[in-house]
């Protein structure tokens, strides 16, 4: 009978360190960007870079964004003791696969990059922005059976990009970032794509700019409002 005891109460305290060490990690972040959220290091190789390079990229020397510590998402992931998961950002990508001056980029495209996150409790999108710098085609809302060519025109893609990270990750948070100064044809489309699945929309606003790009205030801006968006199902590094 002793033994039995003291067999139980080791597979307790087990139990009990197990679930406090669980309860002590950190939520993961995953970000799904463009080049405002990339940083030399800290993104997929091969993916391309706008921030933290050096020469010969020397227009980057017009933004005064130069460490990692001034980008968006190193600050809310450090301020709030949040994890790393994967930053999938590639500079220069659409939502859809076609590019700047109609070029077909499926290689870098958000719908071909949605099931590189990992296991992700949160996943930042930030995208459109070159979707909307680009020109590229709106389309139709499409939510199922899409094809290739669907996948080359926003509104379909997007509906595909939501579907296909609701469906790789059930239990994650799903935020869309909206930058400012885009066609209003973009806000548009996010607030009945994101209405459709039922993801919460964080517009941006205020955001300052150096060459197109976050300076080290817009970052300190983007961080600051993705937080009080996100924070109120955040608490003590759980969701809720």
């Amino acid at each position: 009978m002793n033994k039995l005891r003291i067999c139980f109460a080791i597979l307790i305290a087990t139990f009990i360190c197990q679930w406090g060490f669980a309860q002590d990690e950190p939520l993961r972040v995953s970000i799904l960007g463009d080049s405002y959220s990339t940083f030399q290091g800290y993104i997929p190789e091969g993916n391309a870079i706008w921030y933290g390079t050096e020469k010969p990229y020397s227009r980057n020397l017009e933004n005064d964004v130069t460490r990692v510590d001034d980008t968006w998402w190193h600050q809310l992931i450090n301020r709030h003791g949040l994890k790393l998961e994967v930053n999938e950002s590639w500079s220069g990508s659409t939502i859809c696969t076609t590019g700047y001056r109609g070029e077909e980029v499926t290689n870098n495209a958000y719908v071909t990059r949605a099931d590189r996150l990992g296991k992700p409790d949160v996943i930042l999108v930030f995208g459109g922005t070159n979707d909307s710098w680009a020109g590229s085609p709106w389309g139709d809302y499409k939510y199922s059976d899409w094809t290739p060519a669907d996948l080359k025109q926003v509104r379909p893609a997007m509906c595909y990009l939501f579907h296909r990270l609701k469906e790789l990750y059930p239990e994650a948070l799903i935020y869309n970032i909206e930058n400012t100064e885009l066609n209003a044809e973009y806000y548009r489309t996010c607030e009945v794509v994101c209405r459709h699945y039922g993801i919460t929309r964080i517009s941006l606003h205020h955001i300052s700019k150096q060459f197109g790009h976050p300076s080290i205030d817009g970052m300190r801006a983007i961080s600051e409002q993705v937080w009080q968006v996100i924070g109120g199902r955040i608490t003590a590094g759980r969701v809720i």
